[in-house]
C-alpha cells in the first residue's frame, strides 16, 4: 500500500471485457448504419500510461450546450480536536432525495470522503472527476446505469465507478436505498498483493474475476439538453466544486466498448474469510485499496481455534493510520455494551489506543463463530469531521471503556 502522494498509484485489475459492437482494430473507422462514423472516446489513466478503455459514441462526446455552477453539499471538515474515538450513528440522518446531491460528508481528508445518504428518488446524471468512488449498499436495491451499460446492486453489493463514469442511480423495490460511498483522490483497485504482475487475481486471493458482475450489453437512451452533475477539483472546501453540463445529446450512446476499465460490482458473500489458530489482523480482511487508505471487511466466519485463543481484537494502536468502522449487520462483539449497533460508525483515531469494550475478552472465550458484518476503511492521513458526523455524534463513546467522562 502506497501512503505517500507523491507515488504514482500505478496498478488496477487487468481485466479485459468487450461490450457490443467495435471494429476489428483499435483506431480505426466504425461505421454507423448510415454510413457516418462514430465517435472514439479513449478513457484512461495517468496520461495514457495505465489502463483504459475505447468507447464508440454515436454522438460527440465532447459536447456542451450550457454550464453553470453546482452547488455542492458542505463540503467542509472540523478537526478530531481534542483527539478522541467517536461513535456516529448514520441511521439518524433523514432521509434525502436521492443517492448523489442527497450525500451527507461523515468524515474525510484529502485522500478520501465517506459520505451516507438514505433515499428514494432517481439521482441526476452525474460524474465524479476528483477519483473513484467505492459504493457500498447497505440496504435496498437500485439500476445504477452508466455509459458502459447498466448494473443491478443490492444489498451489500460494492459498487466500484472509476473517475468520470457518467451514471445515475434509481432506487427499485419499496425499501428505501441505504448509501455508503467513499470517494477517493485517487483510483481504487484490490491489493497489489492479490494480484499478479500483469493484475490477474492470484490463488491465495478472497476473491477472484468470478465474483464481478461487469455492464452484459449497451445501454442507448435517447434525449436532448441533458444536464449531467460534475464534481471536480476547485476552490471551494476540501479543494472541490461542482458544474452542470448541458449536452445535447444523450450520454448513453456508446454502441460498443472494450478494454480494462469500467465499473463493476462485486458482494459481500463472495468474500471468502481468511482464519487461523488464533486472530488474524485486519490486512486478512482487505477488499479493495486506494492510495493512503484501504478498505476492509469483516464477515461471518469461524474465528480463532487455538485451544486457548482470544477471538476479540487485542488492544492495538493505531500509529500510522485512523480507523473508520461501519457496522452493517450482526452482533459485534468487540463492541458489547458501547452502544454501537447496525448502523453505527466508530471512529478511532491514530494516537489513541483501542480494543474490546470491558467484560468483551473473557465474554468471547469459547466462541467459535462470529456473526458480524461491517466495512472498515484505514486512512493514513488523519480524518476531519464532515457535518453529516457531527451531525449524528453520540458524545459519550470516548468514555466507554473507562464508564466515567469529563466532570461537570
Amino acid at each position: 500500500m502506497d501512503r505517500y502522494p507523491h507515488v504514482v498509484f500505478d496498478y488496477r485489475m487487468a481485466y479485459y471485457r468487450q461490450v457490443g459492437s467495435i471494429p476489428p482494430k483499435r483506431h480505426t473507422q466504425h461505421r454507423r448504419p448510415d454510413g457516418g462514423l462514430y465517435s472514439e472516446e479513449l478513457v484512461g489513466e495517468e496520461g495514457f500510461s495505465s489502463d483504459s478503455s475505447l468507447l464508440y459514441h454515436r454522438g460527440i462526446p465532447s459536447s456542451l450546450v450550457d454550464a453553470r455552477p453546482w452547488t455542492l453539499g458542505d463540503q467542509a471538515l472540523a478537526p478530531n480536536q481534542p483527539l478522541i474515538p467517536r461513535h456516529l450513528k448514520l441511521h439518524d440522518l433523514p432521509e434525502a432525495k436521492d443517492a448523489v446531491t442527497g450525500r451527507r460528508l461523515v468524515l474525510g481528508n484529502a485522500d478520501v470522503r465517506i459520505s451516507y445518504a438514505v433515499s428514494r428518488g432517481a439521482s441526476p446524471y452525474y460524474r465524479n472527476a476528483t477519483g473513484d468512488e467505492c459504493v457500498f449498499v447497505e440496504r435496498g436495491a437500485a439500476t445504477v446505469e452508466t455509459v458502459f451499460g447498466a448494473l443491478e446492486v443490492r444489498k451489500n453489493d460494492y459498487l466500484i465507478i472509476p473517475r468520470n463514469t457518467t451514471h445515475r442511480w434509481l432506487p427499485t423495490g419499496e425499501e428505501p436505498l441505504r448509501t455508503y460511498a467513499i470517494e477517493a483522490n485517487s483510483h481504487i483497485a484490490p491489493p497489489k498483493r492479490y494480484l499478479s504482475r500483469y493484475g490477474q487475481f492470484l490463488e491465495h486471493s478472497p476473491y477472484c474475476e468470478r465474483d464481478l458482475r461487469t455492464p452484459a450489453e449497451p445501454l442507448l437512451a435517447e434525449g436532448t439538453d441533458v444536464e449531467i452533475y460534475v464534481k471536480h477539483r476547485g476552490d471551494g472546501p476540501g479543494g472541490l466544486a461542482g458544474t452542470i453540463h448541458v449536452v445535447p445529446e444523450h450520454p448513453f450512446d456508446v454502441v460498443g466498448w472494450d478494454g480494462c476499465l469500467y465499473p463493476y460490482v462485486f458482494n459481500l458473500a463472495d468474500f471468502e474469510p481468511i482464519t487461523g489458530r488464533v486472530h488474524q489482523p485486519p490486512p486478512v480482511h482487505q477488499v479493495f485499496e486506494g492510495a493512503n487508505f484501504v478498505i476492509c471487511n469483516f464477515l461471518p466466519r469461524k474465528v480463532d481455534y487455538h485451544p486457548l485463543a482470544i477471538p476479540v481484537p487485542y488492544y492495538h494502536s493505531n500509529v500510522d493510520s485512523d480507523e473508520v468502522m461501519f457496522y452493517v449487520d450482526g452482533d459485534y462483539e468487540a463492541r458489547k455494551g458501547s452502544g454501537i449497533g447496525q448502523g453505527s460508525i466508530s471512529l478511532h483515531p491514530g494516537g489513541h489506543s483501542h480494543g474490546p469494550q470491558p467484560g468483551a475478552v473473557e465474554g468471547s472465550l469459547g466462541a467459535e463463530f462470529f456473526d458480524e458484518t461491517a466495512v472498515m476503511v484505514d486512512t493514513f492521513r488523519p480524518l476531519g469531521l464532515g457535518e453529516g458526523g457531527a451531525a449524528v455524534d453520540d458524545g459519550k463513546y470516548a468514555w466507554s471503556w473507562s464508564g466515567r467522562g469529563p466532570a461537570a
